[in-house]
């Protein structure tokens, strides 16, 4: 493969199935992901984890901490700073109630894989170091579903950070996939005082890198990245801090990217909207171009 684009040899199989009608779409789970960013001299850097090669969804491509929404999160009413709900809902294109899960599902998740709290005792601050035992136990039991995240947060007497968050793009897994996700990716920093460490269960690796080079070591087929993934590397690079790219983030368009795929003579034809990079040609029996 010339670059890192991930590419499932079973895709041209499920595409043409999914053509002649003999596969039927899978309904995507919501599910969030969360760039986080910090500041360095030589410009922001982007927290990535490489997800172990025995996972059987994108195993062995760099991604960012996220996860799929938890129901519970979308009727129990928490503490909330930043934009209302309602903001919310029509940033992200669905109701109150689905927003707050998705927000919930964004934080949580980079608690969960990158012991990072976007939450403090007041709506004008955030926890410190979150790496006690206390804390640990409280991370797994999320981890486990033992318990839904605003149970945690109620539990914990704290606040939800929305407005340390800024959402910046929104892809669906495409209709052939068997596993598929209606993710918004987010944008935020890294909280002053607290660190990250690879608490997730599904990677092997952590790094902090800049946007530009992760793009060039994919470019190189040095890092393995499914599209979303190079995609926002590359919406990030002009921005020389986290802030600015938090502020920029309210204006991006969140139209949701969907593969496409169609046959076209003796070949499958896959592409992006609005991101030709990834256009791929398959021949019919053959491999990918």
């Amino acid at each position: 493969m010339a670059n890192g684009q991930w590419f499932p040899q079973d895709w041209p199989e499920r595409i043409r199935a999914l053509a002649d009608g003999t596969l039927t779409p899978v309904v995507p789970k919501r599910a969030a992901t969360v760039m986080l960013l910090k500041d360095t001299t030589a410009g922001p850097v982007v927290h990535m984890l490489r997800r172990r090669a025995s996972m059987a969804f994108a195993g062995g491509a760099y991604a960012y901490p996220g996860g799929g929404v938890d129901p519970r999160d979308d009727d129990h009413q928490i503490r909330w700073a930043g934009p209302t709900r309602a903001w919310w809902a029509e940033r992200l294109g669905v109701d109150e109630a689905e927003a707050q899960a998705i927000v919930c599902a964004a934080v949580r998740e980079t608690y969960e894989e990158a012991g990072v709290l976007l939450a403090g005792p007041a709506p004008d601050s955030v926890v410190g170091d979150t790496t006690g035992e206390d804390w640990e136990a409280d991370r797994e039991a999320l981890v486990a579903r033992d318990a839904s995240f605003a149970e945690f947060l109620e539990r914990r007497g704290l606040v939800l950070r929305s407005d340390l968050l800024g959402a910046w793009t929104r892809w669906i897994t495409p209709e052939f996939e068997p596993r598929r996700y209606d993710t918004w990716f987010f944008v935020a920093a890294l909280p002053e005082g607290q660190r990250t460490r690879n608490a997730s269960t599904e990677a092997d690796r952590t790094v902090w890198i800049g946007p530009a080079e992760a793009a060039a070591s994919y470019d190189k087929g040095e890092l393995l990245m499914m599209p979303p993934t190079i995609a926002t590397l590359r919406q990030l690079a002009p921005y020389d801090t986290a802030g600015k790219a938090l502020t920029a983030a309210p204006a991006r368009d969140l139209t949701p990217v969907l593969a496409r795929a169609r046959l076209d003579d003796d070949e499958i034809v896959l592409s992006w909207p609005g991101h030709d990079e990834f256009t791929k040609h398959i021949p019919t029996g053959g491999a990918p171009a």
